[in-house]
Formats: C-alpha cells, structure tokens, sequence
C-alpha cells in the first residue's frame, strides 16, 4: 500500500513539474511552487524525491520507456512503412501534447545547468527517435515505395524538428492545438518529401 502510494505521489510530483513549465514558465518551477501545485509540504516532495535532479531524471526515464517504447514498437512493426511513418508522427504529437511542456524541460535543464548526466539521457533518447524513424525510411526505400535518392539521415533530421514545432504551437496556441490536422499536414508533407 505503502509503495502505491509513492508512486502515485511520484507521478503527481512529475506531471505537476510538466504543468508548472508548460503554464508557468521553468523560471517557476520551485520546490515552493510544485508544493504548492500539489497540496503538499516542500518536505514531502524530498521524501519521494531526493534532488530536484532526481525529478527530471525520472521523467527522462519515462521519456526512454513509455515513448521511445511506443516508437520502437511502431517502427519495428511488420507494416507497411506508410502506416508506421503515419503511427510514429501521431504518436509524437499525442504524447507531446499529452506531457506538455516535456521538451521544454529536457532542454532547458540539460542546457540551462551544463548538467551532464542529463544531456547525456537527451542524447539517448534524442538519437533513438532519430535511429527509428530513419529505419521507417530506409524500410520504405527498400521496398521500392519512396525515393532512394532521398538522404535519409538529412530527412529524420528535419523530422526532429516537428517536436520543437509542436511545442511552439502549443505554447502560442492558447489550447487550441489541433493534432489530428497536425498529424495530416505533416504527414503529407513528408509524402511529398519520399514519394518517387
């Protein structure tokens, strides 16, 4: 009972840092604040949590599990790559609209505090977005139904743009985000990049 407690508390603890950054701004994001956020004592946060740093880790580990999980299992999928291509975009953007302010997060904490440790998870799940979704491209190549000529390592770098822009849109948008009209604009895009 005890440990289900603590985990709840733990999520608790983690989406609130995603709501104080998203809404608030990282400039907000205090031990004062996320109490506050969350109904409970500074103290408290540190019983679940040993450092601030301790937080971000988690959540970056959550990154590494849930959503580089889903992708891997999109782009290992035996489907047609159109499919996959369309599966991994969209769920991109639901689970960057669903863990608002994630990106944000990541960046700024690896960049703002020159923190080792959490670039170096950055650059974990960084590079595996980009590894699976250029074997979505190359499986397409291969089977004859996009371009060969297409640089695939210059193409999975301007799809690692579309987070970012996601993010952007989110945070101008007022909540008025639409994915599914996200997800088909750029997923025609990107058709129009790999067609032959």
């Amino acid at each position: 009972m005890t440990r289900q407690k603590t985990e709840i508390r733990q999520e608790q603890i983690k989406q609130a840092v995603l709501d104080i950054i998203f809404t608030e701004g990282l400039k907000n994001l205090s031990t004062r604040n996320l109490a506050k956020h969350i109904g409970m004592s500074e103290g408290s946060i540190f019983r679940h949590f040993e450092t601030k740093q301790d937080i971000i880790l988690s959540i970056i580990q959550d990154v590494q599990d849930e959503f580089i999980g889903a992708l891997r299992t999109i782009a290992n999928a035996n489907r047609d790559p159109e499919v996959r291509l369309n599966e991994f975009l969209c769920e991109t953007v639901h689970y960057l609209i669903a863990n608002k302010g994630i990106t944000m997060l990541l960046f700024s904490e690896a960049s703002h505090n020159n923190d080792e440790t959490l670039k170096k998870n950055l650059q974990v799940i960084f590079s595996s977005q980009k590894m699976l979704i250029s074997k979505i491209f190359i499986d397409g190549i291969a089977a004859g139904k996009w371009d060969e000529s297409i640089n695939v390592s210059n193409l999975a770098m301007i799809y690692m743009g579309i987070p970012i822009s996601i993010n952007i849109d989110l945070v101008l948008s007022s909540n008025e985000f639409s994915s599914e009209n996200f997800c088909s604009n750029m997923m025609q895009l990107l058709l129009k990049i790999l067609k032959r």
